[in-house]
Protein backbone atom coordinates (compact mmCIF):
# COMPACT_ATOMS: atom_id res chain seq x y z
CA UNK A 1 0.00 0.00 0.00
CA UNK A 2 1.12 3.57 -0.70
CA UNK A 3 0.22 6.61 1.17
CA UNK A 4 1.47 10.61 0.42
CA UNK A 5 4.38 11.68 1.50
CA UNK A 6 4.68 14.58 4.00
CA UNK A 7 5.94 16.92 0.33
CA UNK A 8 3.01 16.31 -1.54
CA UNK A 9 0.13 16.25 1.59
CA UNK A 10 -2.12 19.04 2.30
CA UNK A 11 -4.68 20.36 5.02
CA UNK A 12 -6.89 20.08 2.26
CA UNK A 13 -7.32 16.71 -0.73
CA UNK A 14 -9.83 17.08 -3.40
CA UNK A 15 -9.56 13.82 -3.84
CA UNK A 16 -8.46 10.95 -1.41
CA UNK A 17 -8.63 7.08 -1.82
CA UNK A 18 -8.32 5.16 1.03
CA UNK A 19 -7.00 1.74 0.53
CA UNK A 20 -8.71 1.16 -2.80
CA UNK A 21 -9.29 -2.19 -4.30
CA UNK A 22 -10.42 -3.03 -7.67
CA UNK A 23 -10.58 -7.00 -8.86
CA UNK A 24 -12.03 -8.01 -12.46
CA UNK A 25 -12.59 -11.72 -12.10
CA UNK A 26 -9.27 -13.31 -10.44
CA UNK A 27 -6.83 -10.20 -11.54
CA UNK A 28 -6.53 -7.62 -8.88
CA UNK A 29 -6.36 -4.23 -10.96
CA UNK A 30 -6.23 -1.86 -8.22
CA UNK A 31 -4.14 -3.14 -4.81
CA UNK A 32 -4.90 -1.44 -1.65
CA UNK A 33 -4.28 2.20 -2.83
CA UNK A 34 -4.21 4.79 -0.61
CA UNK A 35 -3.66 8.46 -1.95
CA UNK A 36 -4.69 12.03 -1.44
CA UNK A 37 -4.66 14.48 -4.35
CA UNK A 38 -3.69 17.96 -3.08
CA UNK A 39 -6.49 20.80 -4.04
CA UNK A 40 -5.41 23.05 -7.41
CA UNK A 41 -2.49 20.56 -8.06
CA UNK A 42 -2.04 18.47 -11.73
CA UNK A 43 -1.51 15.16 -10.82
CA UNK A 44 -0.89 12.42 -12.99
CA UNK A 45 -1.27 8.63 -12.86
CA UNK A 46 1.75 7.40 -14.22
CA UNK A 47 2.86 3.35 -15.56
CA UNK A 48 2.59 1.27 -17.97
CA UNK A 49 -0.57 -0.42 -19.49
CA UNK A 50 -2.32 -2.82 -17.40
CA UNK A 51 -1.00 -0.93 -14.16
CA UNK A 52 -4.12 -0.04 -13.02
CA UNK A 53 -4.11 3.56 -13.72
CA UNK A 54 -6.98 3.90 -15.99
CA UNK A 55 -9.12 1.93 -13.37
CA UNK A 56 -8.44 3.91 -10.97
CA UNK A 57 -9.15 6.90 -12.70
CA UNK A 58 -12.43 5.34 -13.54
CA UNK A 59 -13.40 4.85 -10.25
CA UNK A 60 -12.47 8.33 -9.09
CA UNK A 61 -15.08 9.40 -12.25
CA UNK A 62 -17.71 6.99 -11.01
CA UNK A 63 -17.62 4.91 -14.18
CA UNK A 64 -16.51 1.77 -11.87
CA UNK A 65 -16.84 0.90 -8.59
CA UNK A 66 -14.20 -0.63 -6.17
CA UNK A 67 -14.56 -3.54 -4.39
CA UNK A 68 -12.98 -2.07 -1.33
CA UNK A 69 -12.11 1.11 0.14
CA UNK A 70 -13.80 4.37 0.06
CA UNK A 71 -12.95 6.96 -2.56
CA UNK A 72 -13.52 11.12 -1.01
CA UNK A 73 -14.47 13.92 -3.27
CA UNK A 74 -13.39 16.41 -0.60
CA UNK A 75 -14.54 15.79 2.47
CA UNK A 76 -17.77 13.62 0.67
CA UNK A 77 -17.59 9.92 0.17
CA UNK A 78 -18.73 9.14 -3.26
CA UNK A 79 -18.93 5.19 -3.33
CA UNK A 80 -21.58 3.84 -5.19
CA UNK A 81 -22.97 7.39 -6.46
CA UNK A 82 -23.31 7.90 -10.36
CA UNK A 83 -20.67 10.00 -12.12
CA UNK A 84 -23.82 12.40 -12.67
CA UNK A 85 -23.44 13.29 -8.84
CA UNK A 86 -19.78 13.50 -9.00
CA UNK A 87 -18.57 17.02 -9.40
CA UNK A 88 -16.01 15.57 -11.75
CA UNK A 89 -15.85 15.68 -15.82
CA UNK A 90 -13.93 13.74 -17.67
CA UNK A 91 -11.66 14.55 -20.80
CA UNK A 92 -11.04 10.81 -22.87
CA UNK A 93 -8.54 10.25 -25.84
CA UNK A 94 -11.29 9.89 -28.30
CA UNK A 95 -12.67 13.35 -27.73
CA UNK A 96 -16.68 12.28 -27.63
CA UNK A 97 -17.62 15.56 -29.43
CA UNK A 98 -21.14 15.75 -30.67
CA UNK A 99 -20.31 15.75 -34.99
CA UNK A 100 -23.86 16.97 -35.40
CA UNK A 101 -24.02 20.40 -33.34
CA UNK A 102 -21.36 23.03 -33.54
CA UNK A 103 -18.56 24.18 -31.23
CA UNK A 104 -21.01 26.44 -28.73
CA UNK A 105 -23.57 23.67 -28.69
CA UNK A 106 -21.17 21.24 -27.84
CA UNK A 107 -19.85 23.56 -25.45
CA UNK A 108 -23.18 24.41 -23.83
CA UNK A 109 -24.19 21.32 -23.77
CA UNK A 110 -23.31 20.29 -20.50
CA UNK A 111 -24.69 24.14 -18.88
CA UNK A 112 -28.21 23.45 -20.78
CA UNK A 113 -28.11 20.09 -18.78
CA UNK A 114 -27.51 21.70 -15.62
CA UNK A 115 -30.65 24.19 -16.58
CA UNK A 116 -28.05 27.11 -16.54
CA UNK A 117 -30.05 30.51 -17.35
CA UNK A 118 -29.87 31.42 -21.01
CA UNK A 119 -28.65 34.83 -20.50
CA UNK A 120 -25.50 33.47 -18.95
CA UNK A 121 -24.74 30.22 -21.50
CA UNK A 122 -23.29 32.73 -24.48
CA UNK A 123 -20.84 34.36 -21.85
CA UNK A 124 -19.73 31.39 -20.20
CA UNK A 125 -19.39 29.82 -23.54
CA UNK A 126 -17.20 32.81 -24.78
CA UNK A 127 -15.16 32.88 -21.97
CA UNK A 128 -13.78 29.12 -21.29
CA UNK A 129 -13.42 29.35 -25.65
CA UNK A 130 -11.34 32.31 -25.38
CA UNK A 131 -8.92 30.22 -22.49
CA UNK A 132 -8.83 27.49 -24.62
CA UNK A 133 -7.80 29.51 -27.61
CA UNK A 134 -10.81 28.92 -29.83
CA UNK A 135 -12.92 31.96 -29.82
CA UNK A 136 -14.08 32.37 -33.26
CA UNK A 137 -14.72 28.96 -33.87
CA UNK A 138 -18.22 28.77 -32.73
CA UNK A 139 -20.16 28.14 -35.45
CA UNK A 140 -18.22 25.15 -36.82
CA UNK A 141 -18.96 21.74 -36.48
CA UNK A 142 -15.58 19.03 -35.09
CA UNK A 143 -14.56 17.73 -38.37
CA UNK A 144 -13.45 21.09 -39.50
CA UNK A 145 -11.14 21.12 -36.76
CA UNK A 146 -7.93 19.97 -36.49
CA UNK A 147 -7.36 16.91 -33.46
CA UNK A 148 -5.66 19.62 -31.68
CA UNK A 149 -8.55 21.89 -31.71
CA UNK A 150 -10.58 19.51 -31.55
CA UNK A 151 -9.02 17.96 -28.08
CA UNK A 152 -9.28 21.85 -27.00
CA UNK A 153 -13.16 21.54 -27.51
CA UNK A 154 -13.50 18.53 -25.37
CA UNK A 155 -11.24 20.14 -22.63
CA UNK A 156 -13.79 23.54 -23.11
CA UNK A 157 -17.22 21.10 -22.72
CA UNK A 158 -15.45 19.79 -19.23
CA UNK A 159 -14.60 22.95 -17.75
CA UNK A 160 -17.42 25.07 -18.70
CA UNK A 161 -19.20 23.66 -15.91
CA UNK A 162 -16.26 24.63 -13.34
CA UNK A 163 -15.88 20.85 -12.14
CA UNK A 164 -14.11 20.30 -8.58
CA UNK A 165 -11.75 17.59 -10.41
CA UNK A 166 -10.66 17.47 -13.96
CA UNK A 167 -10.02 13.55 -15.52
CA UNK A 168 -7.80 13.15 -18.50
CA UNK A 169 -7.64 9.74 -19.90
CA UNK A 170 -5.21 9.91 -21.95
CA UNK A 171 -6.25 13.30 -23.74
CA UNK A 172 -3.41 13.68 -25.83
CA UNK A 173 -2.59 9.68 -27.30
CA UNK A 174 -4.31 10.64 -30.75
CA UNK A 175 -1.67 13.84 -31.20
CA UNK A 176 1.38 13.23 -33.31
CA UNK A 177 4.41 14.67 -31.75
CA UNK A 178 4.63 18.42 -32.01
CA UNK A 179 1.40 19.07 -31.84
CA UNK A 180 1.48 16.61 -28.12
CA UNK A 181 4.23 18.66 -26.96
CA UNK A 182 2.17 21.94 -27.68
CA UNK A 183 -0.57 20.51 -25.62
CA UNK A 184 1.40 19.98 -22.44
CA UNK A 185 2.14 23.01 -21.87
CA UNK A 186 -1.08 24.44 -23.02
CA UNK A 187 -3.00 22.10 -20.41
CA UNK A 188 -0.60 23.26 -18.04
CA UNK A 189 -1.38 26.82 -18.70
CA UNK A 190 -5.05 26.30 -18.21
CA UNK A 191 -4.85 24.10 -15.34
CA UNK A 192 -3.20 27.16 -13.63
CA UNK A 193 -5.27 29.91 -14.87
CA UNK A 194 -8.29 27.65 -13.81
CA UNK A 195 -6.89 26.37 -10.62
CA UNK A 196 -8.71 23.46 -10.78
CA UNK A 197 -7.56 20.19 -9.57
CA UNK A 198 -6.84 17.77 -13.12
CA UNK A 199 -5.97 14.26 -12.66
CA UNK A 200 -4.11 12.84 -15.66
CA UNK A 201 -3.59 9.44 -16.71
CA UNK A 202 -0.51 8.43 -18.93
CA UNK A 203 2.18 6.20 -19.77
CA UNK A 204 4.65 8.59 -21.13
CA UNK A 205 6.56 9.52 -18.69
CA UNK A 206 7.96 12.90 -20.33
CA UNK A 207 4.35 14.06 -20.46
CA UNK A 208 3.97 13.69 -16.94
CA UNK A 209 6.85 15.32 -15.64
CA UNK A 210 6.55 18.30 -18.31
CA UNK A 211 2.70 18.74 -16.67
CA UNK A 212 2.28 17.19 -12.95
CA UNK A 213 3.32 18.69 -10.22
CA UNK A 214 2.79 15.82 -8.73
CA UNK A 215 3.03 12.06 -10.04
CA UNK A 216 1.95 8.48 -8.78
CA UNK A 217 4.16 6.08 -9.92
CA UNK A 218 1.87 2.48 -11.04
CA UNK A 219 2.83 -0.81 -11.45
CA UNK A 220 1.03 -4.07 -11.38
CA UNK A 221 -1.94 -1.92 -9.14
CA UNK A 222 -0.11 -0.46 -6.72
CA UNK A 223 1.74 2.83 -6.25
CA UNK A 224 5.59 2.28 -6.33
CA UNK A 225 6.48 6.05 -5.57
CA UNK A 226 5.01 9.32 -4.93
CA UNK A 227 5.93 12.79 -5.58
CA UNK A 228 7.13 16.02 -7.51
CA UNK A 229 8.82 14.93 -10.69
CA UNK A 230 12.11 15.91 -9.54
CA UNK A 231 12.22 13.87 -6.61
CA UNK A 232 11.04 11.03 -8.59
CA UNK A 233 13.69 11.55 -11.40
CA UNK A 234 16.32 12.21 -9.00
CA UNK A 235 15.75 10.04 -6.29
CA UNK A 236 13.96 7.25 -7.32
CA UNK A 237 13.01 4.26 -4.48
CA UNK A 238 12.90 0.98 -6.97
CA UNK A 239 14.47 -0.18 -9.84
CA UNK A 240 10.73 0.08 -11.77
CA UNK A 241 10.97 3.65 -10.90
CA UNK A 242 14.47 4.49 -11.80
CA UNK A 243 13.97 2.46 -15.18
CA UNK A 244 10.35 3.81 -15.90
CA UNK A 245 11.34 7.34 -15.38
CA UNK A 246 13.51 8.08 -17.87
CA UNK A 247 17.23 6.19 -19.28
CA UNK A 248 18.91 5.16 -15.39
CA UNK A 249 22.39 3.16 -15.63
CA UNK A 250 21.88 0.44 -12.54
CA UNK A 251 25.25 -1.18 -10.86
CA UNK A 252 24.45 -4.21 -9.05
CA UNK A 253 26.18 -4.91 -5.85
CA UNK A 254 25.86 -5.22 -2.01
CA UNK A 255 26.51 -2.43 0.83
CA UNK A 256 30.19 -2.44 2.17
CA UNK A 257 29.61 0.18 4.85
CA UNK A 258 27.59 3.51 5.41
CA UNK A 259 28.55 5.32 2.11
CA UNK A 260 29.90 2.84 0.18
CA UNK A 261 29.07 -0.19 -2.19
CA UNK A 262 31.01 -2.88 -3.44
CA UNK A 263 30.02 -3.53 -7.03
CA UNK A 264 30.15 -7.39 -8.59
CA UNK A 265 33.42 -6.17 -9.98
CA UNK A 266 34.99 -5.49 -6.69
CA UNK A 267 35.03 -1.95 -7.47
CA UNK A 268 33.36 0.27 -5.01
CA UNK A 269 31.26 3.05 -5.57
CA UNK A 270 30.15 6.00 -3.01
CA UNK A 271 27.08 7.31 -2.61
CA UNK A 272 25.22 10.40 -1.04
CA UNK A 273 22.00 8.44 0.24
CA UNK A 274 21.80 6.69 3.65
CA UNK A 275 22.83 2.86 3.15
CA UNK A 276 20.68 0.09 4.48
CA UNK A 277 22.92 -2.59 6.68
CA UNK A 278 25.82 -4.14 5.01
CA UNK A 279 25.56 -7.20 3.34
CA UNK A 280 22.33 -5.85 1.52
CA UNK A 281 21.92 -6.18 -2.25
CA UNK A 282 21.52 -3.03 -3.79
CA UNK A 283 21.83 -0.75 -7.09
CA UNK A 284 23.98 1.98 -7.37
CA UNK A 285 22.08 4.45 -9.86
CA UNK A 286 23.02 7.01 -11.75
CA UNK A 287 21.06 8.89 -15.07
CA UNK A 288 23.51 8.64 -18.31
CA UNK A 289 23.45 12.75 -18.19
CA UNK A 290 25.49 12.45 -14.72
CA UNK A 291 28.54 10.75 -15.98
CA UNK A 292 31.24 11.98 -17.61
CA UNK A 293 33.91 10.42 -19.59
CA UNK A 294 37.63 10.59 -19.19
CA UNK A 295 37.33 13.01 -16.27
CA UNK A 296 37.83 12.85 -12.56
CA UNK A 297 35.46 11.79 -9.77
CA UNK A 298 34.84 9.96 -6.68
CA UNK A 299 33.83 6.95 -8.27
CA UNK A 300 35.86 6.07 -11.49
CA UNK A 301 34.88 2.69 -13.55
CA UNK A 302 37.20 1.60 -16.59
CA UNK A 303 35.26 0.00 -19.50
CA UNK A 304 35.60 0.52 -23.20
CA UNK A 305 33.33 2.81 -25.90
CA UNK A 306 30.79 0.06 -27.95
CA UNK A 307 28.36 2.28 -29.39
CA UNK A 308 27.41 5.78 -29.99
CA UNK A 309 24.78 7.63 -31.71
CA UNK A 310 24.38 11.38 -32.69
CA UNK A 311 21.32 12.67 -31.67
CA UNK A 312 21.43 16.91 -32.10
CA UNK A 313 21.49 17.97 -28.36
CA UNK A 314 24.09 15.27 -27.15
CA UNK A 315 25.85 11.90 -28.37
CA UNK A 316 24.72 9.07 -26.17
CA UNK A 317 27.65 6.66 -26.34
CA UNK A 318 27.09 3.09 -24.60
CA UNK A 319 30.31 1.89 -22.65
CA UNK A 320 31.13 -1.40 -21.68
CA UNK A 321 32.41 -2.65 -17.87
CA UNK A 322 32.77 -5.06 -15.80
CA UNK A 323 30.05 -4.26 -14.22
CA UNK A 324 27.64 -4.23 -17.21
CA UNK A 325 26.88 -1.42 -20.03
CA UNK A 326 26.50 1.84 -19.12
CA UNK A 327 24.87 4.72 -21.32
CA UNK A 328 26.28 8.03 -21.18
CA UNK A 329 25.26 10.93 -22.77
CA UNK A 330 27.77 13.87 -23.74
CA UNK A 331 26.40 17.41 -24.50
CA UNK A 332 27.13 18.72 -27.40
CA UNK A 333 27.99 22.26 -26.93
CA UNK A 334 30.88 23.41 -28.69
CA UNK A 335 30.95 23.58 -32.62
CA UNK A 336 31.39 20.92 -35.03
CA UNK A 337 30.99 16.61 -34.26
CA UNK A 338 34.06 15.07 -32.59
CA UNK A 339 33.42 11.82 -31.10
CA UNK A 340 35.32 8.90 -29.69
CA UNK A 341 35.70 6.18 -31.61
CA UNK A 342 34.29 2.38 -30.80
CA UNK A 343 36.79 0.42 -29.07
CA UNK A 344 38.57 3.47 -27.43
CA UNK A 345 39.40 2.82 -23.76
CA UNK A 346 37.78 5.67 -21.22
CA UNK A 347 37.05 5.90 -17.93
CA UNK A 348 33.47 6.85 -16.46
CA UNK A 349 33.36 8.77 -13.76
CA UNK A 350 30.37 10.42 -11.35
CA UNK A 351 29.98 12.30 -8.07
CA UNK A 352 28.46 10.67 -4.91
CA UNK A 353 25.70 13.18 -4.81
CA UNK A 354 24.26 12.28 -8.52
CA UNK A 355 24.04 8.34 -7.14
CA UNK A 356 20.53 7.25 -5.98
CA UNK A 357 20.41 3.61 -4.31
CA UNK A 358 17.50 0.86 -4.93
CA UNK A 359 16.94 -2.31 -2.99
CA UNK A 360 17.14 -5.47 -5.12
CA UNK A 361 13.80 -7.68 -5.09
CA UNK A 362 15.15 -11.46 -4.56
CA UNK A 363 14.95 -12.16 -8.54
CA UNK A 364 17.13 -9.22 -9.13
CA UNK A 365 20.14 -9.48 -6.71
CA UNK A 366 23.50 -10.24 -7.82
CA UNK A 367 24.21 -14.48 -8.16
Amino acid sequence: MATTTAETRTAVADVRLDRVTKRFDDVVAVDGVTVEIPRGSFFALLGPSGCGKTTTLRMIGGFEEPDDGVIYLGDQPVTGLPPYKRDVNTVFQSYALFPHLTIFENVAFGLRRRNVARNQVAGRVQEILRLVDLAGTEQRKPRQLSGGMQQRVALARALVNNPQVLLLDEPLGALDLKLRKQMQLELKRIQHDMGITFVHVTHDQEEAMTMADVIAVMNRGRIQQLGPPDQLYERPRTSFVARFLGASNLLKGTVEDRDTIRLRSSALVRVGDELPQPGTAVAAGVRPEKLRLDEDGANRLSGTVKELSYVGVATQYVVETPDGLLTVYVQNTEPGFRSIEPGTPVHVAFPPESTFVVELTEEEEPA
